[in-house]
């Protein structure tokens, strides 16, 4: 039977520099982590602001839409009937773009949510490492020699 071979032990130097990348690794997500949910949360705020405008406007259309059907029944002239065609035609419109808009904003939540959730691990992590970083940068304490 052959012998197995020796693993090779590792050097002191590579353990170093992979700590030392690992680390810079963990530095560099934080902060374009950091950066990305500053950027989500501006077009959370973009987007919850066309939500609500878009929903006011589809309401007050709705509202005009109830309105114009009611003097179309009172008085079936045609001044009536474009009236409310032009209130459908616009109520459409703006419900295709409350559609777009809540479906953008759903995305943009689920990965605002996403890259916060990572970035408070990642920063976490950082909380633990200069802990440790601390502890073990401690100088050593001197220690007095005993009267006799």
């Amino acid at each position: 039977m052959p012998k197995a071979k020796k693993k090779a032990v590792v050097k002191s130097a590579a353990i170093a520099k992979t700590l030392d990348s690992a680390l810079d690794g963990l530095t560099s997500i934080c902060e374009s982590g950091g950066k990305a949910v500053d950027e989500r949360s501006k077009d959370a705020k973009k987007l919850a602001a066309s939500s609500k405008r878009l929903g006011k406007k589809r309401m007050t259309l709705n509202k005009r839409k109830r309105t114009a059907t009611t003097k179309l029944k009172k008085e079936a002239s045609a001044d009536n009937r474009k009236a409310l065609s032009a209130v459908v035609k616009e109520l459409a419109m703006v419900t295709r773009e409350l559609a777009k808009v809540k479906k953008e904003k759903d995305a943009n939540t689920a990965e605002l949510n996403g890259l916060k959730a990572s970035v408070k691990r990642a920063n976490a992590y950082m909380k633990g490492v200069a802990s440790a970083d601390k502890v073990l940068n401690k100088p050593k304490r001197k220690v007095r020699r005993k009267k006799k």
